[in-house]
């Protein structure tokens, strides 16, 4: 059963786009990683889906309820946590307070569970938390009454290390226990590490939507080779290779056939030899600023035309 579906959904301004035809669906335990550069349309499609602005066109469905529907809307935020980006708190209350008025509105069988977990100090008012203390606050009341759905706008903003490992693994249980986590971030290292796939707007559009791993696996790898001989660029003007640089060792991003590689590297003699996978910002860059259309042969762009 899916847990989110946006179906068109288009929200404008005016003249402005926020988001355009955004049509994807977030599979129940899935984690589904919402990227994009600042102004993308990250935010809107988000708000829109929770039910704070209504579309302009088209609609979203969380747990098969409409959120144009203030009755199937109300019904869908009674089994979903949600964390902004910048968590709104009351800071002459203390952290305490917080939680208990969060727990008389939809419940906090939780509670406890999770302040081993992430602890705050709640006898303190919030006003007096630093940023990480006020972001684990904001987990806290996310999941404490065990959602099914949980969505996130940089879950991990301002958490020390051993924290952000902490909520990896909380994540990882989470979804084994069948929760759906939809969530933004800029730490790609994180997007990396809890996500299923992603999906990547720019300028109110999604542009790609793919498994981690394969976005990856097409974004090529980098090649390092150190030759006993001289070469010019000339030689290694092949399909698939990019940003050749011949200045020391030969090093370039590699898209193509492997068999080809090995068959242009067999004419020299190699002295050293290293292929790594692109670090992970080079990647989401060339999404971000529209620069993604090498493919590997044989592959075609997954969700490159999504909403064309």
């Amino acid at each position: 059963m899916s847990a989110i579906e946006f179906d068109g959904l288009s929200k404008f301004y005016g003249d402005v786009c926020g988001v355009a035809d955004l049509t994807l669906t977030v599979e129940a335990g899935e984690v589904f990683g919402f990227l994009g550069p600042n102004g993308a349309g990250k935010t809107t499609a988000i708000r829109t889906m929770l039910g704070f602005m209504q579309p302009t066109d088209g609609t979203a469905r969380v747990l098969d309820n409409d959120v144009r529907v203030e009755s199937e809307l109300l019904a869908a935020k009674e089994r979903l946590g949600y964390l902004p980006g910048d968590p709104a708190f009351d800071d002459d209350v203390t952290g305490r307070r917080f939680l208990d008025l969060q727990a008389s509105l939809k419940g906090d069988s939780r509670r406890g569970e999770l302040l081993e977990l992430f602890d705050p100090p709640l006898d303190r008012p919030i006003g007096d938390y630093s940023r990480g203390n006020r972001q684990m606050l904001g987990l806290v009341q996310t999941f404490m009454h065990d959602p099914d759905v949980v969505v996130m706008d940089e879950p991990t903003s301002g958490l020390d290390p051993l924290k952000q490992a902490t909520f990896n693994d909380f994540l990882a249980e989470e979804t084994e226990r069948g929760t759906t986590v939809f969530f933004s971030s800029h730490v790609l290292s994180e997007v990396r590490t809890v996500c299923d796939r992603v999906g990547i707007i720019r300028d109110g559009r999604l542009t790609e939507l793919a498994d981690v791993e394969d976005l990856l696996g097409r974004s090529g790898r980098i090649v390092t080779v150190t030759l006993a001989e001289d070469v010019d660029a000339a030689e290694f003007d092949f399909a698939g290779v990019h940003d050749l640089s011949v200045d020391g060792p030969v090093r370039f991003v590699f898209t193509g056939e492997y068999d080809r590689l090995i068959d242009r590297l067999g004419e020299f003699t190699v002295l050293d030899l290293e292929i790594e996978e692109a670090p992970l910002e080079d990647v989401f860059m060339r999404f971000y600023e529209g620069d993604a259309t090498d493919e590997t042969p044989g592959q075609e762009a997954n969700g490159g035309d999504v909403n064309a």
